[in-house]
């Protein structure tokens, strides 16, 4: 598997907010997300092959119980699988971040799933070549519910302005996906950008009872990488 980065830190997003925990990030995407914040994994992948001992191995020398496979998009390498059970094996609780695009039978204890609404759509990026690619892949909705039936799941929606509820709700309820797992999270690497879209986005999931997710990384260490 390719990780372009692995590190100590708190999860900043979703249920599991403020969890110390052990990040390591599969370089390589399937996507384009306009709003990518971690171009270095998706657009431009860096990073070295490692190899699922080595990563466990990794693991196995933390102290800290949570793991989260993020990327990038994980659920795209062949080596993820029998990763998480060796994570398993060790007692690591595991998160898996993912757009939900791809299935593959993996152990995990939350599946973070983050489906990408249009708002993802890069159609204002190297004149669109990449729109036909990202809209044909960016939402399989079989693959959402064959992780929904499978996994304890959360569904973290990326939200730029407040139209962007309109496609969020009709996608959830499509879905069947209750309110207490769906999650909205301001887009946005700037503190101040960040604080001015909760405020409203807050307010919008004290109407819908739909739940914040914040960035928490973002307002502790700003946005750079291994946090």
């Amino acid at each position: 598997m390719r990780i372009c980065e692995i590190f100590e830190s708190i999860q900043g997003e979703g249920v599991l907010a403020g969890v110390p925990s052990l990040f390591l990030r599969a370089s390589g995407c399937n996507l384009r997300c306009s709003w990518c914040d971690t171009p270095y994994a998706s657009w431009a992948p860096e990073g070295e092959e490692w190899t699922v001992e080595k990563l466990a191995g990794r693991a196995a020398a933390s102290m800290l119980r949570h793991v989260v496979i993020t990327g990038g998009e994980p659920m795209i390498f062949s080596d993820l699988a029998p990763l998480t059970h060796r994570l398993e094996a060790l007692g690591k609780h595991i998160t898996i971040e993912t757009a939900g695009t791809v299935d593959q039978n993996v152990a995990c204890h939350l599946m973070s799933i983050s489906p990408k609404l249009s708002n993802s759509t890069p159609r204002d990026v190297e004149d669109g070549k990449w729109v036909e690619m990202h809209e044909r892949a960016r939402l399989r909705l079989d693959v959402l519910r064959a992780l929904m039936a499978r996994y304890e799941y959360q569904i973290k929606f990326v939200i730029r302005e407040e139209a962007d509820l309109a496609e969020v709700l009709a996608l959830a309820g499509e879905l069947g996906a209750p309110a207490e797992r769906v999650l909205l999270m301001p887009e946005g690497v700037e503190p101040d950008l960040l604080r001015e879209r909760s405020v409203w986005l807050a307010e919008v999931c004290r109407r819908t009872g739909l739940r914040y997710s914040p960035r928490l990384h973002i307002f502790l260490y700003g946005n750079r990488r291994g946090t």
